[in-house]
This record gives C-alpha cells, sequence and structure tokens, in this order.
C-alpha cells in the first residue's frame, strides 16, 4: 500500500458518508429512500452528503419517472469504490485488523 493510500478520504470519512459509501459498495445501485432509511437522516441530511459525495466524483445519482413518481437511485463510481476500499484499509490497518 503506498503512502497515497494510507489515508483517510476527507470526503468519506464523515460518519453518515462512509454509511452510504459502505451500503453503496455491496449493489449496484440503491433507492435514496433505502439509502436514508438505513444511514437514519432526514431527506434533507442524505442529500447534503450525497452532494458532496457525487462533487467529489464518487457516487451518481440517477432519476427515474415511475408510475409518475421521480425515484432518485444511488451508486458508487469507480473513483468512490476505490476511496471507500482505500478509507476502510486504511481503518483495518490502524486498528490491526
Amino acid at each position: 500500500m503506498t503512502a497515497v493510500q494510507r489515508r483517510f478520504d476527507p470526503v468519506v470519512h464523515a460518519p453518515p458518508r462512509l454509511q452510504v459509501c459502505g451500503l453503496l459498495a455491496v449493489v449496484d445501485n440503491m433507492d435514496f429512500a433505502t439509502v436514508r432509511e438505513q444511514v437514519g437522516v432526514s431527506d434533507s441530511v442524505l442529500s447534503k452528503h450525497v452532494k458532496q459525495l457525487e462533487e467529489a466524483g464518487y457516487v451518481n445519482v440517477r432519476k427515474a419517472t415511475i408510475a409518475s413518481r421521480v425515484r432518485t437511485s444511488l451508486s458508487l463510481t469507480a473513483a468512490g469504490r476505490a476511496a471507500f476500499e482505500a478509507h476502510v484499509a486504511e481503518l483495518r490497518r490502524i486498528t490491526g485488523g
């Protein structure tokens, strides 16, 4: 592991964003409402964190109209997956895991 990979990613590090990345890391995509429920935050709080992840290029946000309702789904980008994996690796390294 290089020195660059051995740093925490400040974008991923905040607990809600870390949770979002963890949820998205194991699926192709997930509905915004499901992510909100799993993270346990309001729509506005999740939107704020998702926006930061999206601006960093870590999350794709897709909107689709299904049964006359707009549904938002989230997915990790390749860069987001790499950042999350490096962040988790650093957590494991410092905790001896």
